[in-house]
């Protein structure tokens, strides 16, 4: 009696662990989502009888994820699909992604919904996660570099933005030198008046001196 409460034990910490590790691969793989989204969506129950060691285990999907239980869901009496095999067919289904090995597991149940359980068995898997961690953590760092397409095109902008500066440089250059020219132009005939007026206003003192002298 010891002896199986604790194998029970055993087992119910395994499948929290595996929940969890399902819970992020969902997170961080879209692919796994869109996967997963019509089962969740039905309500799939999915059970797993392994042999090798010999256990069953009943996968439930839903919008929270996929919950593990030793036992059938409250309010089930049987599964939408039953997989049959060994624990080393379901790894290597799992860790390989291959259709082929997918193809091994005995399924039973309605051919859509079991057809949908193998994408998802696909899609599931480490280097899912693997990959969705190293993206997560370089966030950036991980963007592909530009073509060749692409650098010819901004090398094509800055061209046209130089090209475009130049043409203001040189208005702006060609209206201060106008400005220039205005300015002397200006100063000029301000010092033409000038000198009229002082040679005027000389002429004027003379003529009023001689008139008074006489």
């Amino acid at each position: 009696m010891k002896r199986s409460t604790l194998s029970h034990s055993f087992l119910n910490i395994f499948l929290v662990f595996i929940e969890s590790a399902l819970t992020l691969l969902l997170r961080l793989d879209p692919e796994l989502r869109k996967a997963a989204y019509p089962l969740a969506k039905q309500g799939t129950v999915v059970a797993l009888r392994l042999y090798l060691p010999h256990v069953e285990v009943f996968a439930t999907f839903s919008t929270k994820g996929v919950l593990l239980d030793a036992q059938l869901p409250i309010g089930r009496s049987e599964p939408d699909v039953v997989i049959n095999a060994y624990s080393i067919q379901v790894i290597n289904a799992i860790t390989t992604h291959d259709s082929e090995s997918t193809e091994k597991l005995q399924m039973r149940g309605e051919s859509v919904q079991v057809q949908l359980v193998k994408q998802f068995i696909m899609q599931l898997g480490l280097g899912s996660l693997i990959q969705g961690l190293v993206k997560k953590f370089k966030g950036g760092k991980g963007k592909s570099k530009p073509t060749e397409a692409e650098m010819a095109e901004k090398k094509e902008n800055y061209k046209l933005r130089i090209k475009e500066q130049q043409t203001q440089i040189n208005t702006l250059t060609i209206k201060n030198r106008e400005l220039e020219t205005t300015v002397k132009e200006l100063q000029s005939k301000q010092k033409t008046l000038t000198i009229v007026t002082v040679v005027a206003l000389l002429v004027m003192i003379g003529a009023i001196i001689a008139l008074l002298i006489n």
